[in-house]
C-alpha cells in the first residue's frame, strides 16, 4: 500500500506546483494560499518517504517562488492609467483550454526535473517504464437498407466486367457488432521503438476489424494487426518495418482506415520555421507473397508508394496541408490460363477483392462468377492529390475542409484488350475519383462535451482505385459508386464518445452515346452506423 501511495503523492505535488508560479487576483488569493500550503506539506512528506531528495525539493520550491516574484514584478511594472488618473492593472484573459495545456506542460516539466522512474523508486523492473499500453472498444449498430429497383443478387455474380459476389441486394439487414483492440508501444532505445497490437475481425478480411454479435460464434477471433520496429536517427526522419499503420497523408477515398501495410516505409518531416514544413514518404509493401514453380508461374504482388507535400501553420494553429502521391501496384492484373496449361496463372487473381473493378475470366472454359476465377483487367498506377484547410479562428471549434482526387494512370485500353482477349470498347475508361468533406467542431472528440459534425460527397469510378482497399462502409465497400455521407460525434466523457454516420450511395450508371441507353447495373445501399467508442 505504501509503495502505491508514493507515485500518487508525487503526482499531486507536481500538479500543485502550478499554484506557486501563477499570479493571483483578490478572489483567488485565499484558495491558492491553501493550495500552496498543501503542496508544501506533500513535498515534505515525499522527502520523508525517500521518494524525493531534500535538495531537489528545495530547488523546486525556490524555482516556484522565483517565478512568483517575477510575475508579480511584471504586473507592477505595467500600470495602466485610466482617464481619471487612477492606476489599474491589465489582466489578460486566458481561455480554459489554454489553462489546461499550461497545467499539463508544467506537470510534465516538474516530473522530468524530478527524474521520476517507477523502476528506481519502487524497485520494479526497468522495462516497465518502456511500455505504454493502449486499447479501445467500439459497440456498433449497423442498418443496411437497399432501395427498390436493385438488380437481383445473382446478376452481380455473373458479370464479366463488374464481378462481385453479393448475396443480398434487396433485404434489409440489422447487425450488432463489436471491435476490440489492445496494443503496446515499446520504447527500446533513444532511437528505436516499436509496437504490437491485437484486434478482432475475420483473418481473411484486411479492411474490417468488426465482429458480428451472435451466439453461434462461440469464440471471437483476435489476431495481430500491428507488429513493427521504427528507427528515428534524427527527429525529422524515421524508418519503419513490419506491419505498420498507413504512413501516407490520405483519406478513405483510396485507403480504408483499418488497413495495415506490410513492408517498410521511410517518413521525412523537416521543419524550416515555426510556420512552414515539408513531408515525404517512401514505401514498399508486399500484398501477396507467392511461391513460384513451373506449374503456377506465380509472382509476388507489390505496392510501391511515394508522397511529397508541404504544410503551413499559423500562430493560432490554423493550417493548410497539401500532398501528392503515386501508388504503383505490381502484378495485380490477371493473366488468362492457356488451354493446355489450366491453372498456370490462377495466382494472378487477388486473394481479396470487394466489388467494382473491371474483371475477366482467366479460365476460358469456366466463366468468371460461375465458379471461374476473375482477374483484374487493368493495371493500377494511382495518382493521388490530397489537400486540407483547417481554420482554428474560432478555437476550440475548427472548420476543416478536406478534398481528395485520384486518377488511375495504369488503365490502357489496348493493353487490356490484348490481355483479356476482349474487343476494344468492352471496358470503358472509368478511372477517376474524388471526395470533398466539410467538418465543424473539435478536430478530435476526446473530452466531455467535445463535438463534431460533417458532411461529404464521394464519387469513385470503377477502376479509379483497387476495390479491395478503399472504404468498406461506403456502398458496402468497393468502387463504381457515388453518394453522400453525413455524421456527428459527441464526447460523453474523457476518451468516451458517441458517433453516428449515414451513407447513401448508388452505383455509377453512364449514358451510352452510341445506343442512347443507360449502361451498367442498378445497385444502391443506405448504411446507418451508430457507435459507442471508448479508449485508453
Amino acid at each position: 500500500m505504501e509503495q502505491r501511495l508514493k507515485p500518487m503523492l508525487l503526482a499531486l505535488a507536481a500538479s500543485g506546483c502550478l499554484a506557486f508560479s501563477l499570479p493571483t487576483v483578490a478572489g483567488e488569493r485565499e484558495s491558492l494560499e491553501q493550495l500552496r500550503t498543501t503542496t508544501l506539506s506533500l513535498i515534505e512528506l515525499l522527502v520523508q518517504e525517500g521518494v524525493l531528495s531534500k535538495d531537489k525539493a528545495e530547488a523546486i520550491v525556490q524555482q516556484a517562488e522565483s517565478a512568483k516574484v517575477q510575475s508579480a514584478a511584471a504586473d507592477e511594472a505595467e500600470p495602466v492609467t485610466a482617464g481619471n488618473g487612477d492606476k489599474t492593472v491589465r489582466v489578460q484573459y486566458v481561455p480554459e483550454h489554454v489553462k489546461k495545456e499550461m497545467r499539463e506542460e508544467i506537470k510534465q516539466e516538474v516530473m522530468a526535473k524530478l527524474n521520476y522512474k517507477a523502476g528506481e523508486r519502487l524497485g520494479l523492473p526497468d522495462w516497465i517504464d518502456r511500455i505504454q499500453w493502449e486499447g479501445d472498444m467500439r459497440l456498433r449498430y449497423e442498418l443496411d437498407h437497399f432501395p427498390d429497383g436493385n438488380d437481383p443478387a445473382f446478376v452481380f455474380g455473373t458479370s464479366e466486367t463488374r464481378n462481385a459476389e453479393l448475396s443480398n441486394t434487396d433485404e434489409e439487414r440489422n447487425r450488432f457488432r463489436v471491435r476490440a483492440r489492445l496494443g503496446a508501444k515499446l520504447k527500446l532505445t533513444d532511437w528505436l521503438d516499436g509496437g504490437i497490437r491485437m484486434t478482432t475481425g475475420k483473418e481473411d478480411d484486411p479492411v474490417s476489424p468488426n465482429q458480428t454479435l451472435e451466439t453461434s460464434d462461440s469464440k471471437y477471433s483476435f489476431a495481430l494487426d500491428r507488429a513493427y520496429l521504427r528507427m528515428t536517427p534524427v527527429p525529422w526522419a524515421s524508418v519503419s518495418g513490419g506491419r505498420i499503420e498507413n504512413p501516407y497523408f490520405s483519406t478513405d477515398l483510396v485507403w480504408d482506415p483499418d488497413l495495415a501495410f506490410d513492408g517498410a516505409a521511410a517518413v521525412f518531416k523537416p521543419r524550416f520555421s515555426d510556420n512552414w514544413s515539408v513531408f515525404g514518404t517512401l514505401g514498399a509493401f508486399i500484398l501477396d507473397e507467392q511461391q513460384s514453380s513451373e506449374d503456377t508461374d506465380a509472382r509476388d504482388k507489390w505496392l510501391f508508394g511515394a508522397q511529397a507535400g508541404l504544410q503551413w501553420q499559423s500562430a493560432d494553429r490554423s493550417s493548410v496541408k497539401l500532398g501528392v502521391a503515386l501508388y504503383d501496384f505490381k502484378n495485380v492484373e490477371g493473366k488468362p490460363n492457356p488451354l493446355l496449361s489450366p491453372g498456370l496463372y490462377d495466382n494472378t487473381v487477388l486473394a481479396f477483392r470487394s466489388k467494382g473493378n473491371s474483371t475477366f475470366s482467366i479460365d476460358p472454359t469456366n466463366q468468371c462468377g460461375n465458379g471461374g476465377l476473375c482477374g483484374l483487367a487493368s493495371e493500377f498506377r494511382e495518382l493521388n492529390l490530397t489537400g486540407q484547410i483547417d481554420l482554428a479562428t474560432f478555437s476550440p471549434v475548427h472548420v476543416i475542409l478536406t478534398a481528395d482526387y485520384v486518377k488511375n494512370l495504369g488503365f490502357d485500353e489496348s493493353e487490356i484488350a490484348a490481355r483479356t482477349g476482349m474487343p476494344l470498347g468492352t471496358y470503358d475508361e472509368e478511372t477517376e475519383g474524388y471526395q470533398v468533406r466539410l467538418a465543424v467542431g473539435m478536430p478530435e472528440v476526446k473530452s466531455r462535451h467535445d463535438w463534431q459534425v460533417f458532411g461529404a460527397y464521394k464519387r469513385l469510378e470503377a477502376d479509379a482505385v483497387l476495390d479491395a482497399f478503399t472504404d468498406s462502409d461506403f456502398n458496402l465497400g468497393g468502387t463504381n459508386a457515388e453518394g453522400w455521407i453525413v455524421g456527428a460525434s459527441y464526447g460523453l466523457d474523457k476518451n468516451t464518445w458517441l458517433s453516428a454516420r449515414y451513407f447513401t450511395s448508388d452505383e455509377i450508371i453512364k449514358w451510352n452515346q452510341d445506343t442512347a441507353t443507360l449502361t451498367g447495373r442498378k445497385f444502391g445501399a443506405d448504411v446507418l452506423l451508430i457507435d459507442l467508442n471508448a479508449k485508453f
